[in-house]
């Protein structure tokens, strides 16, 4: 009689995501600390320097895992892993690669290729950010050339499970695109939203490659991780120049991804990233968020182009896994 081996995968540490002044890359479990606008810290792989600058007094972004870290360097990439964990970044700069399509065919070949050779091999969440996301006409629209780029570096590394992703366009460094994501050794469970025509099933009047991307990620700690997210119902843009009526489709969005994870309303532990193309809508976005979002969930607001011109604002970020009452009246998550 033969007998097949089960492998089980890894045990994953207590991971968790949160906004804070003063947190220091050094402390520990520290997986990642994401800096907006703030100068880039060279000594350390963990601490990465987003191109977008903050409207508001901006907190750090601090990924934690319960659970000792590594970190290093190899080539163009960073790393810092623990705990079944894994954050990945590197900056490509187009003029090395002929241009955005071709940066983003690399930064994915490089990327996925580096990870699919670790433990931590399930790809779950990516950021892009990008120069002049909207510059060009038609399918020669920076942000479709990168969507061809990217889906050709996920091809040659046979990714065919897309993770939930965002792509904003920055006023920073001209050619530069940062590509950074969290991996684990378990794999997640993609989502999409069902008032949305998948990314990747687009029609054709949006590009010649469709977005390879899915709406969510729940991770296999139970969480949630929310692609960028905009007011877009089927595949139309609504509210055309409306920033307020924008931010409501987009929360009603959000909360349809939230009941797609079987999981409840935004709260302290949801940090939320809004994106806002204009600055001088920042006050207007901020207002109809504090009426559809409650007090305690934290925001950073953020200047970046959204990939659709008429877009006027994006959210992303993370819903953490609901506390379950124990019979002792405590609670766990």
């Amino acid at each position: 009689m033969r007998f097949a081996a089960v492998v089980s995968a890894p045990e994953l540490a207590p991971f968790s995501v949160r906004y804070e002044h003063d947190a220091s890359h050094d402390a520990p479990g520290t997986l990642a600390l994401l800096q907006f606008g703030e100068a880039d810290c060279p000594g350390d792989p963990r601490a990465l320097r987003v191109p977008l600058r903050p409207l508001r007094a901006a907190p750090r972004e601090c990924w934690q895992v319960d659970a000792q870290v590594h970190c290093g360097r190899e080539g163009a990439l960073r790393w810092a892993a623990g705990g079944g964990w894994l954050f990945v970044a590197l900056n490509v700069h187009e003029r090395e690669h002929g241009g955005i399509e071709g940066a983003a065919e690399h930064a994915y070949s490089v990327l996925c290729g580096w990870v699919a050779a670790r433990e931590e091999r399930h790809l779950l969440r990516v950021w892009n950010y990008l120069h002049a996301i909207n510059q060009g006409e038609g399918d020669q629209e920076r942000y479709r050339r990168f969507c061809v780029g990217r889906a050709r570096g996920l091809g040659t590394k046979g990714i065919t499970r897309y993770p939930a992703a965002t792509a904003i366009g920055h006023h920073d460094e001209e050619g530069l695109l940062q590509v950074y994501a969290l991996c684990a050794a378990q794999p997640g469970e993609a989502l999409e939203n069902p008032r949305q025509v998948s990314a990747w099933a687009y029609p054709r009047q949006y590009g010649p490659t469709p977005p390879s991307f899915a709406r969510a990620m729940k991770l296999p700690n139970g969480s949630l991780a929310i692609s960028g997210t905009a007011a877009v119902v089927g595949h139309a843009s609504l509210h055309d120049r409306d920033a307020t009526a924008q931010v409501s489709e987009t929360c009603i969005n959000l909360r349809a991804l939230l009941a797609a994870a079987s999981l409840p309303e935004f709260d302290a532990g949801s940090p939320l990233k809004v994106y806002i193309r204009n600055a001088g809508d920042a006050s207007a976005i901020e207002a109809a968020l504090a009426t559809r979002l409650g007090a305690s969930v934290p925001r950073v607001f953020l200047q970046g182009d959204i990939c659709r011109s008429e877009l006027l604002v994006e959210i992303d970020g993370w819903s953490s896994q609901p506390r379950v009452r124990t019979a002792a009246g405590s609670s766990r998550s």
